[in-house]
């Protein structure tokens, strides 16, 4: 009898009874464990918000892709078309619409303002599904009827125009019919960089906007009746469109191409909702392990009732996933109301009208994934309670038990590395992305890992005795037992790199645009004057006392061969190696569409050779050497010594690639894949670009009202202009930066909170002996203003010291330019972090303060 006893009391307590005590466990920490909870709400939030806009924006695409369109099938060329493949376009589709679009000039004649627009010249009924948005709606129905137009809504507003006033686009005059809102497929934001304006397809030859040199996209829509037709067109069709280099659009492709313009955007929200749940979990797993050490007294008295080690466990892993599920709902559902402001932060970016409903499966995807990640951050310390032993009863408050390394505490630190890395690559294009994130926040931890660590250790040791007691004692808090030194350096250094680099990158962005304000930087470029215009033009520039800072010859070619091979030939030596991108003859995309070339004898300081040598003057009959942008080249598979031929607008001649060249695009200066030397296109057709600087607003509006009139078809870019409409938009994409920073500082904040609360206990007894000792409650203040202070300064330190390493490291691998941190935004953003750290830290712990010291010792 006595043996089964044992034996049955060996089986240990049910499940039910390991649930009881969890609960009466918990009881007794209500307010802790909420703490935990809210570690991981925001970043749950922030990845289900990100979730649910996905799911609706994907149901909106597939929904309103024929809105997106406005056709069944659209088909493009950049010349114009020949009589064969008219005559089969004429045969497509029960419903035909023709559009010509290009870049002109758009003149107030009321207000003698001019800009440089996108101007659409429309014959038909296109948009077929959906319609253009007008003020008044009639307009979009009318305009077509006579010389009248659409002009966008912005251009509208910026001068101030109404329907019923003239404008003038090329050599005719327009009556503005009345304000285009939005057209099939625009966003907020391309309105604002490329306004369009709409004429009469019939009125475009009179504008004299047709010449050689212009850039004319062709653009055909079809509407099928039926679907079948659409797909047996194509099918029949398709190697002759691209045989005449034609690009064709269909419903079922713009909506892969909207998809996929907004899958980056959807994954930087979805890695930076995720990095704040990162930060989460490092507080759920830092405070998990103070909370562990708290219970190491009722652990090890269980022990001598007899409870097993893996019970004991069991209980804390119950509280943990009870946790972890509470979290990630409530996160769900705050995610869930924040995914209808995101359409308000994202709205100048969407080209349709979004809906917003709960996505069930991005609820389910934030739950799971929060119970998830709870968990495995909070393994490597609920496993250290199996090696609580019996003797820590007796022996706790005098040592600490040392514990070897325990192999399924190093599992579980490989499974949360497993987990990053798989969420990473879920978010990113390919594997080596994914490792290089992960392996950034590898490092990034284990630098924030080793300052606490170092921390420590430098404040136990260095610490002089002759320094006030105050300072000592505020100093001593960083390595006293349940300390947060850890937990608040890794935590606020990884909030504090991930904001700084995100305002870094945005500033590098900015400085990437930014206009030198030398005197010798252009800031008008006037193109697609004409040969018999270039000097014309020139002398009305310096009419205005302008500098004519350079002119520069612009010559339309297309590749007709590379080493002998054709377009036509490629198919045949694809299909021998059965690879489309063989490395050995040259890409496909090399005889897409046409080129613009200039010719020049000498380098421009935008330039600079990379390999090969440069010649600058060829005699006649002498091998013609071109240089090649280095990344051009290497697109479309060409290298030093082969012999590519141009047709040069009817007549073809022959080069050989000479140099390679890199060029710094972002010189706000004229810049070509492929360069000549003089003494071979001199006298091809041509046009000109001319470069000038502007000194004020008013001497360009004159400026450019003269250049409008005198010659129509010469367009303008106002560099000034294209400067503030750049900071518009990156003004936009950073406010979307800091939407979602924010859940990372909030993340941070709370993670702060935690703990402090975390460890109000051990304070409490420890301000209780100050107290006792007559430490009056200022000093006590003093003491803790003292931690958090040198704390947050560390941490913040670190954070933004981390930041600068990672921007310097995206500016010169990334970005290509130079990366100089800006100081004075960094001490303001330092001083910023450390003064909410101190007065969380003091604001939080104001109970210890005022405790009474005999309620606490009654305790």
């Amino acid at each position: 009898m006595q043996n089964k006893s044992t034996i049955k009391n060996q089986k240990g307590p049910g499940f039910l009874w390991l649930l009881i005590m969890a609960w009466r466990d918990a009881r007794n920490n209500k307010s802790r464990l909420f703490l935990f909870v809210s570690s991981i709400i925001l970043g749950i939030a922030a990845l289900v918000a990100v979730y649910s806009f996905r799911d609706n924006l994907q149901k909106d695409i597939d929904e309103q892709a024929k809105v997106l369109t406005g056709a069944d099938l659209i088909v493009e060329s950049r010349m114009p078309v020949n009589p064969k493949v008219e005559q089969v376009l004429d045969t497509l589709g029960s419903e035909k619409a023709s559009e010509r679009s290009f870049a002109s000039m758009l003149y107030f004649l009321k207000g003698s303002a001019s800009r440089l627009v996108q101007v659409k010249a429309l014959e038909g009924n296109y948009p077929f599904y959906g319609s253009f948005e007008t003020t008044p709606t009639s307009a979009a129905r009318l305009f077509q009827t006579d010389r009248r137009a659409l002009v966008d809504k912005t251009v509208m507003l910026q001068y101030n125009a109404k329907p019923g006033d003239s404008i003038k686009i090329g050599a005719l005059n327009f009556k503005i019919e009345g304000s285009l809102d939005k057209a099939p497929g625009q966003s907020g934001l391309s309105s604002t960089v490329a306004p369009i304006v709409y004429i009469p397809l019939k009125y475009l030859a009179g504008t004299g906007l047709t010449k050689i040199g212009s850039r004319i996209q062709y653009k055909y829509f079809y509407k099928f009746d039926q679907t079948e037709e659409l797909g047996k067109t194509l099918k029949q069709l398709k190697p002759f469109f691209e045989k005449e280099d034609l690009d064709i659009e269909t419903v079922e492709s713009r909506k892969e191409s909207t998809g996929r313009s907004f899958k980056d955007v959807n994954r930087f929200l979805a890695l930076s909702g995720f990095i704040s749940l990162l930060l989460g979990c490092i507080g759920v797993g830092s405070s998990v392990q103070v909370y562990v050490k708290e219970k190491l007294g009722a652990i090890a008295t269980l022990r001598c009732l007899g409870m097993k080690a893996s019970d004991a466990f069991l209980i804390y892993l119950i509280q943990i996933i009870v946790m972890g599920f509470i979290g990630a709902l409530l996160g769900a559902f705050l995610g869930t109301l924040l995914q209808f402001a995101l359409p308000l932060v994202l709205k100048d970016f969407l080209p349709i009208e979004l809906s917003m409903e709960i996505s069930w499966s991005a609820v389910t995807q934030g739950i799971l994934l929060g119970m998830v990640i709870s968990i495995l951050f909070a393994l490597p310390s609920l496993l250290s309670v199996r090696k609580v032993s019996p003797l820590n009863a007796i022996r706790q408050s005098f040592q600490e038990e040392k514990i070897r390394l325990d192999p399924l505490i190093l599992i579980a630190y490989i499974l949360i590395g497993a987990f990053v890395l798989l969420f990473t690559r879920l978010q990113m294009n390919n594997w080596m992305e994914a490792g290089a994130f992960t392996l950034g926040i590898g490092i990034a931890f284990l630098a924030l890992f080793g300052l606490s660590k170092l921390l420590i250790w430098l404040v136990k040791k260095t610490i002089p005795t002759s320094l006030s007691y105050l300072y000592r004692q505020g100093f001593a808090n960083l390595h006293r037992p349940n300390n947060q030194t850890f937990m608040l350096t890794v935590s606020i250094g990884l909030s504090t790199a991930f904001i700084c680099t995100l305002f870094f990158v945005q500033g590098m962005l900015v400085k990437r645009v930014t206009l030198s304000s030398g005197k010798n930087q252009a800031n008008m470029v006037l193109f697609d004057i004409q040969n018999t215009q270039q000097k014309a033009v020139a002398d009305l520039a310096r009419s205005f006392g302008l500098p004519v800072l350079s002119e520069v010859p612009v010559i339309t070619v297309r590749i007709d061969k590379i080493n002998g091979e054709s377009l036509s030939d490629l198919p045949k030596s694809d299909s021998l190696s059965n690879n489309k991108s063989n490395n050995n003859g040259p890409s496909e995309r090399a005889f897409r569409g046409e080129l613009r070339v200039t010719f020049q004898d000498t380098l421009t300081s935008a330039e600079k050779i990379t390999k090969g040598i440069w010649t600058g003057n060829v005699l006649p009959e002498q091998l013609i050497p071109v240089s090649l942008e280095e990344g051009y080249a290497r697109r479309i598979n060409v290298n030093i010594g082969d012999s590519i031929i141009f047709n040069v607008q009817g007549l073809l001649v022959s080069t050989v690639v000479g140099s390679f060249r890199e060029v710094n695009w972002t010189r706000m200066q004229t810049n070509f894949r492929i360069v000549f030397p003089r003494g071979v296109l001199e006298d091809a057709p041509q046009f000109h670009v001319l470069m000038t600087r502007v000194p004020g607003s008013k001497v360009s509006a004159k400026f450019q009202g003269s250049v409008v009139r005198s010659f129509p078809n010469v367009s303008v870019i106002d560099l000034d202009l294209i400067l503030k409409v750049l900071e518009d938009l990156l003004s936009k994409i950073s406010f979307v930066i800091q939407f979602m920073a924010a859940f990372s500082m909030g993340t941070g904040w709370v993670v702060l909170i935690s703990a402090i609360r975390t460890s109000r206990g051990q304070r409490l007894k420890e301000n209780v002996l100050l107290r006792t000792l007559g430490a009056s409650r200022s000093q006590i203040i003093k003491i803790t203003a003292v931690e958090y202070t040198f704390l947050g300064a560390v941490a913040a330190g670190a954070g933004i010291l981390l930041a600068m390493i990672g921007s310097w490291a995206l500016a010169v691998f990334a970005f290509d330019t130079s990366f100089i941190p800006p100081f004075l935004p960094i001490l303001i953003l330092f001083v910023l972090i450390v003064m909410i750290i101190v007065l969380t830290g003091v604001l939080s712990s104001r109970k210890a303060f005022d405790a009474p010291p005999l309620a606490v010792l009654k305790e």
